[in-house]
């Protein structure tokens, strides 16, 4: 299963390569966010969005309330702590 896990922009690393922190479950990880740079968002106006990250991209952007069910739902089936756990473990490396 391919799983895109809501996370929240808290900072912009390099606007030439479009790469931001996003902190996802309290995990903060580097991510690219150049499938979200469009010409109604630039990339220093990223920082606070919540996006759906999947394997190092910024997916799509979403709001609050769906990141909030989003997660909600994810913990309940047990996906998000299996992916989080996992995104601490390849950070710690």
């Amino acid at each position: 299963m391919c799983l895109g896990i809501p996370g929240r922009i808290v900072k912009i690393d390099d606007v030439t390569k479009k790469l931001a922190t996003v902190d996802v479950g309290g995990v903060k990880r580097q991510v690219n966010i150049a499938c979200i740079i469009n010409d109604e968002h630039s990339v220093d106006s990223c920082v606070g969005d919540w996006v759906l990250v999947h394997v190092g991209f910024a997916m799509s952007r979403i709001d609050e309330e769906e990141a909030a069910q989003t997660l909600k739902i994810l913990i309940e089936l047990g996906e998000a702590q299996a992916e989080i756990e996992s995104m601490r473990q390849s950070a710690a490396q």
